[in-house]
């Protein structure tokens, strides 16, 4: 384990019940709760929005980087239920591969792409999205309305999409191979609650995975910690308010007391969604962080 804290106000970002929590009550009052993006109404020093919008790219990986192709695919589960997703193959695999979740938005751009950037270093990589049930499987830009689909989500449907994606990453040569999962946000606590169920992963990773969200009755994250059966690599802004430090620990501990493998890492002054090649400023983070989740990979 390990485990870097300091704390630093930054703006908030990304919707979660711990952003508005956290406010205080008269500047709740200038959120426009009727844009899902939750723009800033007046300079009050807070403002809530999306992980990722449309023009956010994945650092690139410290690897050198060889041949990959990507291709938009539809996956359908047991029930029916079709969803799009992203799979980008590489030239020359190198033995593992890669479910990435993405953020509240659901499959964009920034999850391809990040897709791909696997692919190139050999890793298989598919995205999936959250919303074929409620949104269908056309492609959304940073305009998309997801809050209602966001709490149309339960757990076991969308477990049923990730045994779709894992039987697609199975077929053909995959099936022997280590299977991981990564997202980021919302995507990050899923990835780690899809570590309760037996997927057969090989580890669980998250970036900047909330903790205080209850999919369908099911219990927050850290109330399903301890069911977790994966080794867990999980990696955190200091400065990210959505997040609190003490919720990241409570995480660590119940890790811990359940013998869980696992390594969290708390990358100081870093906020929310500092994984973005346009954040210059948290380009050493984010390099850190490549190294950490490929390590994990390898191990």
């Amino acid at each position: 384990m390990a485990m870097l804290i300091i704390f630093k106000r930054v703006s908030l970002c990304c919707f979660d019940e711990a952003c508005f929590s956290l406010l205080p009550l008269a500047q709740r009052e200038n959120i426009d709760y009727n844009s899902h993006k939750y723009i800033q109404k007046q300079d009050k020093g807070v403002t809530c929005h999306m992980c990722y919008d449309d023009n956010a790219r994945p650092p690139l990986p410290p690897s050198e980087a060889g041949a990959a192709h990507g291709e938009d695919i539809v996956l359908e589960t047991a029930d029916g239920n079709r969803f799009a997703a992203y799979a980008a193959h590489p030239g020359k695999p190198t033995g593992a591969q890669i479910l990435i979740y993405p953020d509240v938005r659901g499959l964009h751009q920034f999850y391809k792409e990040l897709a791909l950037r696997f692919a190139e270093i050999g890793i298989t990589a598919v995205a999936i999205d959250f919303f074929g049930r409620t949104a269908g499987i056309s492609s959304r830009d940073d305009s998309f309305e997801f809050m209602p689909h966001v709490q149309q989500i339960k757990l076991e449907t969308f477990f049923a999409d990730v045994a779709a994606a894992l039987a697609y990453l199975h077929s053909g040569e995959g099936a022997h191979r280590s299977t991981f999962t990564v997202g980021f946000c919302m995507g990050g606590t899923l990835s780690f609650i899809s570590g309760t169920q037996d997927f057969g992963w090989a580890g669980v990773i998250g970036f900047y995975a909330g903790m205080t969200r209850d999919f369908g009755g099911r219990g927050t994250l850290l109330e399903q910690a301890h069911k977790i059966r994966y080794p867990v690599l999980g990696l955190f802004g200091g400065a990210d308010q959505n997040i609190p430090a003490s919720a990241v620990q409570r995480f660590d501990e119940t890790l811990d007391e359940a013998g869980v493998e696992h390594e969290i890492v708390i990358y100081p002054g870093a906020p929310h969604s500092f994984f973005d090649r346009r954040a210059v400023e948290f380009a050493d983070a984010s390099a850190d962080a490549w190294q950490r989740v490929l390590r994990f990979i390898a191990a």
